[in-house]
């Protein structure tokens, strides 16, 4: 008992550490988003595992310089960094067209492909932990999510064309992930107007409250000039008609989510496609951060290769995700990246809190790893970037059929025992929080 008394206490020291590390600087800033923060993440395993992909990469240091699967190319490939089973939802495409696929590219960057694939592996098992689901099924989950991403990377390495293999759409989809979509569907611009916004003098302007905050006059002047510089981002292709670009408004927001605690943001009121009040448009502009993968990524062309975080995660979104939201882009403010995109409302993320049906879940997590797949074959050669030179499909699917066997085995041996780290881990953390252990709160 003593002994695992001593093994906790040193993973609590272990914790601190990677949190000083990660959340230092912002916490001292802003010490309440981080009670706020720290209190969803106490919440449960999951919720916990959600906001600590800094302590999850410096887990798997150990693996940097090599591991199963992973090579010259499968190391470097573009992948999303913070993928577990609750980042995937709804959003409408620059075709008009409603998808459903990953999301969130905050922590994206450039690595082994394995490591997102164990990230959510071991979420699954922390979704399932959650659900009562036995050790058995989990595994046999993971098995449905490793088999469903070989098949899709094979046929997309085999040349599958996109009739073939199609995105996640109203006509495509399925169970939860049409649900998502169909609700995502019966949501209006107009909806999300009415419940940021107001009229006032026959003009549109944000309202106030809800997390509004009202900006002086040089940190509005800040923020605009930031948003010129971002219009230079934008692809030609974005936006036809001048005065979508035109400012309405302008607030200030401050961060409080798992992933934005302390981070300030702002929201800008757009003219949109047409001088009708209805279709104006809210962007929002926030400040990015290193994504936790990085300090654990030694490859200097990776690390040379963007302006800032901003440049980063919008590069990586749009090498990512196909067809990527038109208002996607970045720009600087007090010397730090920003990246700006559409607060859309089309946006419905995936809800496990109603999948309980074991045939669906199966299903869901399946879907989940075709998107996946599809997600790291869209980052190559083919995307735009010189980065990843090479077809990462052709790279990973080589790299799998050198032990096919062993593929579901090590994502299945890594989700439980990473599963059971993060439960005692999220204990340790609650105990630590809760007895006024975690510094600077």
């Amino acid at each position: 008992m003593a002994t695992e008394h001593g093994q906790a206490a040193q993973r609590g020291e272990r914790i601190l550490a990677v949190f000083d590390t990660a959340f230092g600087e912002l916490l001292a800033a802003d010490p309440a988003a981080f009670r706020v923060k720290f209190r969803k993440m106490a919440a449960s395993a999951f919720a916990f595992y959600r906001g600590t992909a800094c302590l999850f990469y410096g887990d798997l240091e150990d693996e940097r310089d090599g591991g199963p699967y992973l090579d010259e190319r499968t190391s470097r490939v573009w992948m999303h960094g913070d993928l577990h089973a609750e980042n995937f939802g709804t959003y409408m495409d620059a075709n008009g067209r409603l998808i459903f696929n990953v999301n969130d590219f905050d922590e994206a960057y450039v690595g082994p492909f394995t490591w997102d694939l164990k990230r959510f592996a071991a979420s699954v098992a922390l979704i399932g932990y959650t659900k009562a689901l036995s050790d058995e099924t989990i595994t046999a989950l993971v098995r449905a999510y490793a088999r469903a991403y070989r098949e899709r990377i094979s046929a997309l390495a085999s040349g599958a064309k996109d009739d073939e293999v199609p995105p996640f759409t109203l006509d495509t989809a399925d169970g939860p992930l049409l649900d998502a979509l169909r609700d995502a569907r019966s949501l209006t611009r107009f909806g999300l107007l009415e419940s940021m916004t107001e009229i006032r003098d026959f003009e549109r302007r944000f309202a106030a409250g809800g997390g509004s905050i009202e900006l002086d006059a040089a940190t509005r002047y800040k923020v605009l000039a930031a948003f010129d510089g971002y219009l230079e981002t934008l692809p030609e292709s974005s936006l036809d008609r001048p005065d979508s670009y035109r400012v309405k408004d302008v607030v200030g927001r401050r961060g409080i989510g798992i992933g934005s605690a302390g981070l300030p943001s702002y929201n800008i009121l757009l003219e949109g496609n047409s001088d009708a009040l209805e279709n104006d448009v809210v962007i929002y502009m926030k400040q990015a951060q290193t994504p936790s993968v990085a300090s654990h990524i030694t490859d200097e062309r990776v690390r040379s290769y963007f302006q800032h975080e901003g440049h980063r995660t919008v590069i990586s979104q749009r090498a990512l995700q196909a067809h990527a939201d038109p208002w996607l882009g970045w720009t600087e403010l007090d010397g730090s990246g920003q990246l700006v995109a559409e607060v859309s409302p089309y946006a419905v993320d995936l809800d496990w809190s109603d999948i309980d049906d074991l045939d669906e879940i199966t299903q869901v997590v399946a879907d989940l790893g075709r998107a996946t797949a599809t997600m790291h074959a869209a980052a190559d050669d083919e995307s735009g970037h010189s980065l990843v030179p090479f077809s990462t499909e052709r790279a990973i699917d080589a790299a799998i059929a050198a032990d096919e066997d062993g593929f579901a085995d090590l994502l299945v041996d890594f989700a439980h025992s990473y599963g059971a780290r993060a439960r005692a881990d999220h204990q340790i953390f609650v105990d630590l929080f809760r007895n006024g252990a975690i510094p600077g709160l």
